[in-house]
């Protein structure tokens, strides 16, 4: 019993000290009103001031959020609370919008990244505690050295500015160029889910519709194919716009580039995203530890460990009881195991990250 409670009090005390990190994924299954309280909106207005870099489409987050404000009878809203505005006035979340001129950029530009420091070095700006900037077009002609050289900057600014969370974001669709675009925003991806940063996917919520229908191939107008220069079928966003009630299920609004439910997504996302940065825990994380979840066996185990779990695996790592990170996999075939035969004998923390949950279990090695 002693030892059980002392291996008890090392757990807590290593969540507390923030070992148990994981990145932020703002996607899809984000894009929704419902599950944001009222106290987690609040909160982010309370705590965040935020700049934000963008041209056209970036912009799509702006418009979706402006309008949302006085949708009153739309599901989901939780009172005339979504007010924002530049310098955080009047109760409201503080944007610093159009911040900096232009965007990402294209191949290896990194103009983007020399106009931050001097912003945040400012002295009027000392408050600025988020910084997210946008793509237009600039993932669809990159080349896998100029999408390294976008996450390099990135993490120089994280390191010059530890008290600022830098947001990374995904390009937008574009037909013309699939397969480049898709491998350029799954390499940003997976760097944001093996180095725990926070990303804001802009790609994969404009490939969902509302209902979780994925479509393949997508412009930004919403416009979808059946193949990458393939046939025209329709466009998801209008369709489902026409089978649903304004003001009800969707609200009007007339972002870049694209259709009003296009913008409504990525302002519920941008919510989401305000909130979990404010420190709201959102229900795609399950409890830690919550077995009905995932599972691991043999327990303890010799060799291989098994997981068991409802969700898509994305990465795991084990951690020993000092809190070192001993073993990180990314990538798992359909029997999701995991070779521990190089560890030491004792007792260790498997962290789970999955599409919609993150798990903490502890099993011993023999």
């Amino acid at each position: 019993m002693k030892n059980s409670l002392l291996l008890l009090s090392i757990f807590f005390m290593l969540a507390n000290q923030n070992l148990f990190s994981q990145a932020i994924i703002i996607d899809h299954n984000c894009a929704k009103l419902e599950p944001i309280t009222e106290t987690a909106i609040n909160q982010a207005k309370q705590t965040l001031h935020i700049a934000y870099g963008h041209t056209s489409h970036g912009s799509q987050l702006i418009t979706g959020m402006s309008a949302l404000i006085g949708q009153t009878n739309l599901n989901g809203y939780k009172g005339d609370i979504y007010n924002w505005n530049e310098g955080g006035t009047d109760g409201t979340l503080d944007i610093d919008d159009y911040f900096a001129s232009g965007d990402l950029g294209h191949n290896g530009d990194t103009t983007w990244a020399h106009n931050t420091g001097p912003y945040l070095n400012n002295s009027a700006n000392s408050d600025v505690n988020v910084v997210i900037w946008s793509w237009c077009g600039g993932v669809s002609d990159n080349t896998e050295a100029g999408i390294q050289t976008y996450l390099d900057k990135m993490n120089e600014l994280e390191q010059q500015y530890p008290n600022i969370k830098f947001v990374y974001m995904t390009g937008h669709s574009d037909i013309g160029a699939d397969a480049v675009l898709k491998a350029n925003n799954q390499q940003i991806r997976d760097y944001c889910i093996a180095n725990n940063k926070i990303l804001y996917d802009f790609y994969d919520i404009e490939r969902y519709n509302p209902d979780g229908t994925f479509f393949e191939f997508t412009n930004d107008n919403c416009d979808y194919y059946d193949a990458a220069g393939g046939n025209l079928l329709g466009n998801w966003a209008s369709e489902w716009q026409n089978s649903h009630t304004e003001g009800v299920n969707w609200y009007n609004c007339s972002p870049a580039h694209t259709q009003a439910l296009n913008g409504n997504l990525k302002a519920y996302a941008a919510w989401w995203l305000w909130c979990r940065l404010a420190g709201w825990e959102g229900t795609e994380v399950e409890n830690i530890g919550k077995e009905t979840s995932v599972n691991i066996y043999p327990n303890p185990v010799k060799n291989r460990l098994i997981l068991k779990s409802k969700d898509v695996v994305l990465k795991t790592e084990i951690i020993d009881i000092t809190g070192k990170i001993v073993k990180i996999q990314n990538i798992f075939d359909d029997k999701n195991e995991i070779d521990v035969s190089e560890l030491n004998p004792g007792i260790y923390f498997l962290k789970i990250y999955a599409r919609k949950m993150q798990n903490i279990l502890r099993f011993i090695k023999d």
